[in-house]
This record gives structure tokens, sequence and C-alpha cells, in this order.
């Protein structure tokens, strides 16, 4: 019995791997057409991060708890710009409830030439615990 619930948390993992991957790449391609076509000024490229241990929460991924998109504008991006990136992503709901139930806490935004970047606590953004009317 105990063997059987290892595997099946192996299994788990996995699975959840395997769908947070799924995620990284869908992103990446959404991201590569839309700039392409015109509609993004720039491109995006979405990978993890460590993420901020501050952001935990119960359904944190063990590692690679960071959502990390880097804005490849070559150049530094103003804390403004990659605000509104943030602001973009943090508004499609349905996006971030798959990285929390996928055990993402943390949305960082960077550029590809500057030091810093901006970071989100996912969870704060999800409208969780709302009344069912």
């Amino acid at each position: 019995m105990i063997l059987a619930n290892i595997w099946n948390q192996v299994t788990d993992w996995f699975k959840d791997r395997s769908e947070r991957n799924n995620v990284i790449k869908s992103f990446n391609e959404s991201a590569k057409m839309a700039f392409i076509m015109g509609t993004a000024p720039t491109m995006l490229k979405a990978s993890y991060s460590k993420g901020c241990s501050a952001y935990k929460h119960p359904f944190s991924a063990w590692i690679n708890t960071g959502f990390r998109i880097q804005a490849l504008a070559g150049r530094a991006l103003s804390k403004e710009e990659m605000v509104f990136i943030g602001e973009v992503v943090l508004n499609n709901e349905e996006l971030l409830r798959r990285l929390v139930a996928l055990g993402w806490d943390t949305l960082e935004v960077h550029d590809d030439k500057g030091q810093y970047g901006c970071r989100w606590k996912l969870i704060d953004y999800i409208n969780m615990g709302i009344m069912i009317e």
C-alpha cells in the first residue's frame, strides 16, 4: 500500500511536469507568432525560474515555482513597460488559474539587457475564495 502511494505521487509529479512544460511551450509559440504577425511589439519568451519563497502557497511546486517572461527588446525596458507586460498576463484569469494549479507561485518579467525585473504573487490575482451565490 505504501509503495502504491509513492508510485502515485511520482506519476503525478511527472504528469504535472509534462503539463507545466506544455504551458511554457504553448506560451512561447503564441508569443512568437504574435511577434511575427506584428500584434506584439516585442518577442516574449517564458521559462522556469526559482520563484520567490515568500510567495509560496500550499500547491506550489517543489522546485522552479517562478514563471519568468523575458522580453527580447534589445534594450533595457523601463519599469512601466515591464509592469505593462505583467498586467497583460495578470488580466488573463484562466492562464493565472492554470499557472497556480500547476504549482507556479511567482510571475516574473525581465528584459534581455537590464539587471532588474518585476514580480508578482500569483495567488493574489486569481480571485480565490469568492463565495458561490
